[in-house]
């Protein structure tokens, strides 16, 4: 099973951006999917996860503002991130968790994507 990500780029400051994450060799249902993010310096931080049922949550610094979303019938997940700030700024990795639920802890997700650089400038 392999995840890919999608979309990153340059954003000015209150600007969008859309991240989106392909799962291939599995199916994306069996899967609770989140979005995490790595300042260089900084620990791997949880932004964003949906459970299989699917429930959401959002770290507080995102909410409001992000939205994730799947779409289990083209094994894809988004992750729609409006009113973008600098401290946005970062990699966005996108992570797998077999029969999970969503969890924000790291050690849950077994499948990693590579990520996605997304630089927002003030």
């Amino acid at each position: 099973v392999q995840l890919v990500e999608s979309g990153g780029g340059l954003a000015q400051a209150g600007g969008s951006l859309r991240l989106s994450c392909s799962l291939s060799g599995g199916i994306l249902s069996d899967y609770a999917m989140a979005w995490f993010r790595q300042t260089p310096g900084l620990e791997r931080e949880f932004v964003s996860a949906i459970g299989r049922n699917p429930f959401t949550r959002y770290d507080d610094s995102v909410e409001g503002r992000f939205t994730i979303s799947r779409d289990n019938a083209k094994n894809m997940v988004y992750l729609q991130m409006n009113s973008l700030k600098p401290e946005d700024t970062g990699v966005y990795y996108c992570a797998a968790e077999f029969n999970g639920y969503g969890t924000l802890a790291q050690r849950s997700y077994g499948l990693w994507g590579r990520g996605t650089q997304v630089t927002v400038s003030s």
